[in-house]
């Protein structure tokens, strides 16, 4: 290559590169809207969390279908055994969106924006317990660091009163549950395109949501055309464009900038909070928010070691 042909490259993939960091704070942007949605619906939790299952569908289907395929992966499941992975996925999600949702009604924003971004941890540790992966130093620092600040935000909890508590723990339970969707996805992205992985795993999600949705003695159904509003939102903004906006990023970008959405999210959520709601938020809470996505970022940049 040509000194000439290879600054070309380079600075194309600048572009490229600055163009995706740009569309990931956008798509950072809109799934901080995600809490603010779920708290305006008029529906009970479960239902909500179906809904944006169900409407996020159709989107997905069809950027499953027009999207260009430019590495030759698959767009439909070819094997039984693939389906089996894609339910996978799709329980894991199912599990967490519908903690997650229950876990704003009952903590705050920012609590429950925060606490599913642990999921790093989780991955680790399902990672040795299952495949034996070992950690860096600055892994297993990080994870300490954010441990720290995650029993700080507990230890207020308890001082607040049981429901904050438990809200925590429904965060703490979506990492978990996000933690396995993870793991799944990865199995999957290595044979299938992003929107077929996104699509086939919301379509599961949607299907194992109706029963406990339709079950959960709540409102299913909104009101009025109004009370779509909020849903819709939820599924086309949040759910479609916020995860596609940062999932097509990803691929432009080294694994580090994806720390960067962990600090936007929580901060924007909160920020938002505060102003739909009047929720704000305290010094030592804010302190241990701090703590946490301290040492998550430091978490996600330590390379693990197989």
């Amino acid at each position: 290559m040509s000194s000439a042909t290879h600054r070309l490259a380079v600075v194309t993939n600048d572009i490229h590169a600055r163009r995706a960091f740009y569309i990931l704070i956008v798509g950072a942007v809109f799934i901080s809207f995600a809490p603010i949605f779920v708290r305006l619906s008029t529906i009970g939790m479960l239902p909500t969390a179906f809904w944006r299952a169900v409407l996020a569908v159709p989107g997905l289907v069809i950027a499953a279908a027009m999207t260009p395929n430019k590495r030759n992966l698959r767009r439909t499941p070819a094997r039984a055994s693939d389906v089996g992975w894609f339910a996978v996925a799709g329980f894991m999600f199912a599990g967490d969106l519908g903690t997650w949702h229950f876990a704003i009604q009952y903590t705050s924003v920012a609590d429950a924006t925060l606490f599913p971004n642990t999921a790093p941890i989780f991955v680790a540790i399902f990672s040795f317990a299952l495949f034996g992966t070992r950690f860096a130093p600055k892994f297993l620092f990080g994870m300490a660091i954010a441990l720290i600040g995650v029993t700080l935000l507990l230890g207020l909890s308890i001082n607040v009163d049981h429901e904050h508590l438990v809200g925590d723990a429904l965060g703490l339970s979506t990492a978990m549950f996000y933690a396995g969707y993870f793991l799944a996805v990865a199995r999957l992205r290595g044979e299938y395109t992003t929107p077929c992985v996104m699509a086939g795993t919301m379509i599961f999600t949607a299907l194992f949501l109706a029963p406990a949705a339709w079950l959960a003695g709540t409102p299913a159904l909104p009101a009025s055309a109004a009370a779509w509003l909020p849903l819709i939102g939820l599924a086309l903004l949040s759910q479609s464009l916020g995860q596609g906006l940062i999932a097509y990023a990803f691929a432009f970008l080294p694994p580090a900038f994806g720390a960067i959405t962990l600090l936007i999210q929580p901060v924007l959520a909160t920020a938002i909070a505060w102003l739909a709601f009047n929720e704000a938020v305290g010094g030592i809470q804010a302190a241990g928010i701090a703590i946490v996505l301290t040492g998550v970022l430091l978490a996600r940049r330590g390379a693990l070691r197989s």
